[in-house]
This record gives C-alpha cells, sequence and structure tokens, in this order.
C-alpha cells in the first residue's frame, strides 16, 4: 500500500499510512421489465471520490496517479547495500517479476501494456539498509529519501526520462528490507528527479516478493492508477472482500480486478455497465470479468457515494481455482478509506460454509435461486440464470 504524502493526507488521517448504455441482452424466462424515466446511462452510476486519495471514486485525479491504459514503460534496478552486499544474479529477481505483464493485460483485456526494462546490474545504495526505516514503521520522507538514493546511484547507468515508473528491487541479503510499497509523489514537493524528469511513480520491493510473487506487481501498480486497499488495516484483515480482488488479499483464490475497479481503470467501458439509478426494475446478462467483451457489471446507486454492484464470476484466466463462481454481489462506498472496507463482498443467506484454504467470503457468488436484499435501500438483486457464459440478474430498486 502506499504512503500518503503529508500535503495530501485528509483531516481525518491521523497517521501516516503505507500503501504500500448498452441495452442488456434477455434470456428466455428473465425479460428485461420497464426502467422509470429516461434511459439508463453509466454515468448515472459513477461515484465520485470523496477522500483525497486512493478511493472508488472514478473522477481519479491524474495528476496524483498515473494513467491505467496503454504502454507503461517501467524500469526495474537492483540495489544491494553496505551492510548486505549481493551475490547472486539479477536474473532470478527480474524473472519473480516478469510474469506481471501477462497478468496485467489479461486482466485489462489487453487496454494496459506493462513494459518492464531490467538494469541487469546491482546498484550499491549509500546507506546501510537498515537505516531505511522500514523496520520502525516506514514514513513518506524516509521511503522518498530510500527513492532518490536508488535513482540517484542508478543515473550514471540509465536515463530516467524514458520511463513512465521504477521498480527498485531489494537484495536478498537485506532482510531489513522487508516488504514493498508504493511511492506516489508529492506534487507540492521537488520530490524525486533524475535526467530532467520527475519520478512520480515507483514500488519498492522486499523480502515479501518472494512470498507473493509477480501478483505484487499488479497490487502496487494498481496503487499507481489510483486504487485503494481492500484488506483492513486491523483486525481481521480478509473480512471485506475474502479473496476476491487482489486489492485484498494477493494471494486469493480470485485475484481478478472486480468489475467495479475494471470500470474505474478504464478497461471496462460505460457501455459494458447497465445501471440502476432511480426506482425501477432490470433484467441484465452478465458476462464474466474474467474475460473481454459484454456487460461487466450491473449497478444499482443508491446515495451519493454507494452503490451495489453484481459481477459474473468464473473459473478461467487470472482465476483459475476460484473457491466458488457466480454471481458476486458488493457494496462500494467511495467515501470510504482505503483498508476501512470500501468495497464489502455481500454473501448469500444461509452462507456456503468454505471449503478447507478458503475464506468464508470466497464462497460468496450467488446461485440462481438466490437473491440479495437490503430493505433500507429499498435494493434487491435476484440471480435468474447461469450458464457457462454467464449470468443473468434482476436488479430491483423500490
Amino acid at each position: 500500500m502506499p504512503h500518503i504524502p503529508a500535503a495530501l493526507r485528509p483531516l481525518t488521517t491521523v497517521l501516516a499510512v503505507t500503501v504500500c448504455l448498452a441495452a442488456p441482452a434477455t434470456t428466455a424466462g428473465a425479460q428485461p421489465s420497464p426502467h422509470h424515466g429516461s434511459a439508463p446511462r453509466a454515468a448515472d452510476c459513477a461515484l465520485p471520490g470523496r477522500t483525497g486519495w486512493t478511493d472508488e471514486g472514478l473522477d481519479t485525479d491524474r495528476v496524483q496517479f498515473q494513467r491505467s491504459t496503454g504502454k507503461l514503460r517501467v524500469l526495474t534496478l537492483f540495489v544491494d547495500f553496505p551492510d548486505a552486499e549481493a551475490t547472486d544474479s539479477t536474473e532470478p529477481y527480474a524473472a519473480q517479476l516478469a510474469p506481471a505483464a501477462d497478468w496485467m493485460r489479461r486482466a485489462s483485456y489487453g487496454r494496459a501494456r506493462l513494459d518492464i526494462t531490467p538494469l541487469a546490474r546491482w546498484i550499491r545504495m549509500p546507506e546501510a539498509s537498515t537505516s531505511y526505516g522500514f523496520e520502525r514503521g516506514l514514513t513518506f520522507e524516509a521511503h522518498e529519501r530510500y527513492l532518490r538514493d536508488a535513482v540517484t546511484a542508478a543515473d550514471p547507468y540509465a536515463d530516467f526520462s524514458g520511463y513512465d515508473m521504477v521498480y527498485v528491487v531489494a537484495a536478498k541479503a537485506a532482510p531489513a528490507i522487508s516488504f514493498s510499497p508504493t511511492y506516489l509523489h508529492d506534487p507540492h514537493t521537488a520530490g524525486v528527479t533524475a535526467d530532467g524528469t520527475r519520478v512520480k511513480w515507483a514500488v519498492t520491493f522486499g523480502q515479501d516478493m518472494w512470498r507473493w510473487g509477480h501478483k505484487v506487481v499488479a497490487h502496487e501498480t494498481a496503487h499507481t492508477f489510483g486504487l485503494p486497499d481492500l484488506y483492513a488495516f486491523t483486525g481481521d484483515t480478509h473480512r471485506y472482500v475474502g479473496g476476491w480482488d487482489l486489492m485484498g488479499n494477493i494471494a486469493g483464490h480470485a485475484p481478478q480486478y472486480l468489475g467495479w475497479h475494471s470500470w474505474k481503470l478504464g478497461w471496462t467501458r460505460d457501455r459494458q455497465v447497465d445501471c440502476l439509478a432511480t426506482p425501477g426494475r432490470r433484467t441484465v446478462r452478465l458476462t464474466p470479468v474474467e474475460r473481454p467483451g459484454g456487460t461487466k457489471i450491473a449497478v444499482v446507486r443508491t446515495g451519493e457515494t454507494t452503490a451495489y454492484v453484481a459481477e459474473s464470476r468464473r473459473a478461467r484466466a487470472n482465476d483459475p481455482e476460484p473457491c466458488s463462481t457466480g454471481v458476486l454481489i458488493y457494496k462500494v462506498d467511495s467515501a470510504t478509506q482505503t483498508g476501512e472496507g470500501p468495497i464489502r463482498v455481500m454473501p448469500p443467506t444461509p452462507a456456503t460454509p468454505p471449503q478447507p484454504g478458503c475464506h468464508p467470503l470466497d464462497t460468496a457468488a450467488h446461485q440462481p435461486g438466490q437473491t440479495f436484499t437490503d430493505p433500507a435501500t429499498g435494493v434487491r438483486i435476484e440471480v435468474r440464470a447461469a450458464d457457462r457464459s454467464g449470468d443473468t440478474v434482476t436488479m430491483t430498486r423500490s
């Protein structure tokens, strides 16, 4: 998860947090019902961000966060330290991260392409690994110093003007560089520069990259696009989304980004979003978020910053072994801070007991005949039908 620069921290933040209209298709027995008022527009369900940082708002600040489509040129630096000298090759490190490019391409339907260029040499940092503050609760300032030292040390060997972001990978010999936070620049300060270019976005990888693998790259890079953390910063870590979306549990069984995130990032287009923003009833045919094409999410807006979302999930592509498949239903609140549950998965009632190795929310996909209701907002989402190609749902707002 990323650090929040001081100038950008919401007033409610006490601690610096590390971050490290298409018409719906019809199916037999599930005809669309009339919609009250004008034709639905996806924009009517686009929630605004209200936290001043990474959140679920679709109005992402493109000064603070980088574009999430097209080719993203990434330079990878490999660093060691006076107290932790590397004795191995950089090749295994590069190979550990490289599959992220294909993973991101599949996740984005080909709309985001990581072009990762390794600088295949060890760069010696000027300070001991233990001096950078990772073991004491890394601050934004300490993290920026770490990045600046790496960029300055690598500057004689690389032209930073040719890249959009930087990855910094620590040697295995440096256990003090323990985790992998994201760096997001503070536009109010001078920041880190090299070759006449400001380094605005970076991920500094620590020892946990060997546990999480290439999916930590997809998680941390998505922070530079503006996505928040979906896991809880306190208490039961995965109580909000379980293993759905790697912005929650990086090692979860269904790490494909949620359809809402795909829409926020521009990978799902407005025409692939079915919106119910006023009282009414609509029946929607959903295609799985794991593959391109079709209607990806059905959204019922319930307030200025809240909505319920339904999407189809299947065992394919980036989700080869989910704990359940069917219709995933979740609540979005774009005014909720990162790490405090901006997205919360709604399990069916009664909930299906999880099999070994699965979190209770991992079995939250709804099946035909199951219905989610929220009496407080008048929302009802009913799963009408399912087959290999997707699911049909009826969403109602009274």
